[in-house]
């Protein structure tokens, strides 16, 4: 592991490992529990958001049972390195954290609502970590793919600080940004629901037990 040992620190574009302009792999074409397609284009009416909160095998489990999510993949996102592997993002050289892509159906549910599911589904506090897990690719992140996205991710944070702080809790490490720019790059067919595949792996997914409001972004956008 890289770093092992030592605190986790995040490489600069010139320490990224270079990537290479097409996978080595390939990608299953449908969900083995929505039995929808993973990849898009999706149809017309459904939005697309993307979270990370640390191991993506619990966290995409998470999203998949949520009523109004149509398909989950999981990938990194976040980094510099082209295409990487499981094993370079875990090496720490690639600047990626583990996420989830969650492509849902806004009429059955919000952004908001998916929000609220993401931070009590971890805890954002952690910087590079989530529990026993530690490397800069669990790292919490939500990278947004509109300017209403952004706005309502930037006040469900504000919100969820001031439960946690009256909680006790630390402050809120999640890293909020663009998706343009930072390319959600899909990770291996074994890691595609993988707890579906799997339903005794492990699962490193674990809140901080503080329910967090909704509602508390603008409605326009």
């Amino acid at each position: 592991m890289f770093l092992n040992h030592r605190t986790p620190v995040l490489p600069t574009p010139e320490q990224a490992l270079r990537g290479r302009p097409v996978p080595e792999f390939t990608v299953p074409s449908r969900h083995t529990v929505l039995g929808n397609p993973l990849l898009g284009p999706y149809p017309e009416g459904l939005e697309v958001a993307d979270f990370a909160l640390g191991c993506f095998w619990g966290a995409e489990r998470k999203f998949w049972q949520t009523e109004g999510v149509w398909t989950t993949l999981v990938g990194y996102q976040g980094g510099y390195t082209e295409n990487p592997t499981y094993e370079e993002a875990c090496s720490g050289l690639t600047g990626h954290t583990e996420a989830v892509r969650v492509v849902f159906d806004p009429a059955v549910v919000s952004y908001e609502e998916l929000l609220k599911l993401f931070w009590e589904s971890h805890n954002p506090t952690q910087g590079f970590r989530q529990g026993n897990d530690v490397g800069t690719q669990y790292r919490s992140a939500v990278y947004t793919h509109s300017p209403a996205q952004a706005a309502a991710a930037d006040a469900s944070r504000e919100a969820y600080q001031k439960v946690l702080t009256a909680s006790g809790h630390k402050e809120i490490t999640t890293e909020i940004l663009p998706a343009e720019g930072r390319p959600f790059w899909p990770a291996e067919a074994y890691h595609q629901q993988y707890l579906d595949k799997n339903p005794g792996g492990y699962c490193g997914i674990g809140g901080t037990g503080v329910s967090c409001p909704i509602g508390v972004a603008p409605a326009e956008g």
